[in-house]
């Protein structure tokens, strides 16, 4: 029942039609999106069984990125289906089994006969992989827009793999910028790394070239006594003296960064107009206020050394030259408006920025979301190399390989791997739904196009067609170019079945009482 009511709260925002949700906190923040790990993680779950779906969908979003709301829609169903075959008298053990079995199956016959691969990764391939992501989402609209955009930030973060020869796509060095204004259109990709921030003082310079970076995680700031310090002079002149030396610190520390040779200062903390001082005399650029997520990125980029603290292991205060990243060029410009901090050509690997622009806060959030499941199936089909056609084309065909592969078996298993081929279908029947079509005759068709791809060698090319959702029909999604990655079906197939298993070796629920504590040793 509560892996139903999950499955039931995300079931209608499937699919390039599905609807949105509206999510309210305790304090009255707002929150919009279709996204199935976001709406079910702001969910207060109390149900363990319900939780452990809340969590596979949060997996899925991590692994794969995309695909969050299909997989608690099969672990749904999976279990719902175990639950009947549990009515009719047949042991769990025997279920599951029947399930392991038919996950393994499924996902042998995706590989051999229901993946593409595209080693010669043609960009309209990679284009189509982002628009199907992004058709369900409030960018769909523009699809042909933001996919463009997805696929040359992607193409453009590609760092060589040593030790597998190929190609590593690191999501977390493209940036995404929120500021609402504007339409979505005026949304932006820029080459380099993008910071929300300016320099600290107007008079330092607006451009470097050839930067040398430090990144440090404290303020430039005069240091002041800690709280509950406490200090007793009997002269005023070491009051001063005092004061003095709490300057003289922060003096020190700023001229061993310049002697190191940077030229461009990122700080966590504030600078101070001392510091800012030097800094502008010296020529070189210190950024204030920089988020520690956006420096550690930058420093992983640049090659410099993240610093928490100026000592070192001997309790000695150093700045070495190593500690330094290089760019080839550290601007603040103008863009949408706006001044940013542009970080362009780091040495260690490259980073690029998309600057979103919509309506209202609630927009750019959503956008943010839809952006990062098409680079995570954009990297997906880059690292594995295959795709597959979307639309319920793979489902359709596991669901009837599944029930001819079961009446080959002659043990109880059989029941077990029906049931799963069934619970497959839940996807196009909810893509059906959802965009209020017949999803009885449309499953039907696809039903019967796929029994034929696999039964008729002459109609093998059937096997790629999935539901065309805007016109009601079926169509071959290989051609349409509704394709989705292998990865991500896979997974979802893998997830959901280990999750429908977990709960299926449940028998018995014990809530605990809290342990009661030790009064002192006082009578009861």
């Amino acid at each position: 029942m509560a892996a139903s009511s999950i499955a039931n709260i995300v079931k209608t925002s499937l699919g390039p039609v599905g609807m949105d949700k509206m999510l309210v906190d305790d304090i009255g923040d707002v929150t919009v999106t279709n996204d199935g790990a976001t709406i079910l993680k702001m969910l207060d779950v109390e149900h363990p069984a319900a939780r452990i779906l809340v969590d596979l969908a949060q997996l899925q979003d991590q692994e794969v990125g995309d695909g969050t709301t299909s997989v608690v829609l099969i672990a749904a169903e999976l279990l719902k289906n175990a639950d009947e075959l549990v009515k009719q008298k047949i042991h769990p053990t025997s279920i599951i089994s029947g399930y392991r079995l038919a996950c393994k199956e499924a996902q042998k016959y995706i590989r051999n006969h229901l993946s593409v691969d595209v080693t010669v990764l043609e960009r309209n391939r990679l284009i189509n992989v982002a628009k199907t992501s992004m058709a369900s989402k409030v960018i769909g609209v523009n699809d042909d827009f933001f996919a463009s955009m997805v696929v040359n930030a992607v193409l453009d973060i590609k760092v060589p793999d040593k030790s597998t020869g190929g190609y590593n796509y690191p999501i977390k060095a493209i940036n995404i910028l929120k500021a609402h204004g504007k339409s979505s259109n005026e949304s932006m990709f820029v080459q380099g790394y993008a910071l929300n921030c300016t320099v600290a003082s107007q008079a330092m310079p607006k451009k470097i070239v050839d930067a040398k970076i430090a990144c440090l995680d404290f303020s430039l700031q005069k240091i002041k006594m800690k709280l509950g310090v406490e200090v007793l002079i009997t002269d005023p002149d070491k009051l001063e003296a005092v004061r003095d030396r709490e300057s003289d610190i922060t003096k020190e520390r700023v001229k061993k960064i310049l002697a190191s040779g940077a030229n461009v200062i990122l700080l966590t903390g504030g600078v101070d107009d001392l510091s800012a001082k030097y800094f502008v005399d010296a020529g070189a650029m210190a950024v204030r206020r920089v988020k520690k997520q956006d420096l550690k990125r930058i420093a992983k980029a640049t090659g410099a050394t993240f610093l928490t603290s100026f000592t070192n292991l001997d309790g000695d205060e150093t700045f070495e030259q190593s500690f330094l990243g290089e760019a080839s060029e550290v601007a603040q410009e103008y863009v949408c408006d706006d001044q940013l901090i542009l970080i362009k050509g780091p040495k260690a690997r490259p980073a690029a920025s998309i600057i979103l622009r919509g309506p209202n806060d609630f927009f750019c959030d959503e956008m943010e979301r839809s952006i990062h499941d098409a680079l995570c199936a954009i990297r997906r089909v880059l690292e594995s190399k295959t795709v597959v056609a979307g639309g319920g084309a793979v489902e359709a065909a596991l669901s009837i390989y599944l029930e001819n592969f079961a009446t080959s078996l002659s043990s109880r298993e059989q029941l077990a791997i029906a049931e799963f081929a069934r619970s497959l279908l839940v996807i196009p029947k909810t893509l059906a739904v959802n965009a209020a079509q017949d999803s009885t005759d449309l499953v039907a068709k696809l039903r019967a196009y796929h029994n034929s791809s696999q039964t008729k060698k002459d109609h093998a090319h059937l096997k790629w067609v999935g539901l065309d959702l805007h016109e009601g029909i079926v169509r071959d999604n290989l051609e349409a170019g509704v394709l989705e990655p292998t990865i991500s079906k896979i997974k979802s197939l893998k997830f959901a079945t280990e999750a429908a298993i977990t709960i299926l070796r449940i028998d018995d629920f014990v809530k605990l009482d809290p342990e009661r504590k030790d009064d002192g040793g006082g009578y009861d």
